[in-house]
């Protein structure tokens, strides 16, 4: 595990995981807390939304992998 979160392509891995972890966490914590406060509409939203910036998170990571494959 140490030898992975030593690269740069593994911390961002473990960086975007651990985002992703806190933003269902929050959304189990509001969901808890406020069970009708957000509409559907607006949950889905947020949740689309920060899914796709994860996706561009997560393919930047591996383009910057494969760049890095080329050099070598």
């Amino acid at each position: 595990m140490r030898e992975f979160l030593e690269s740069d392509t593994g911390f961002y891995y473990a960086i975007g995981a651990f985002t992703t972890l806190v933003f269902v966490v929050a959304l189990v914590a509001l969901a808890a807390i406020n069970p009708g406060g957000v509409g559907t509409r607006e949950l889905v939203g947020l949740v689309v939304g920060f899914f796709l910036f994860i996706l561009v998170y997560f393919v930047s990571i591996t383009v910057h992998r494969l760049e890095e494959s080329e050099s070598v």
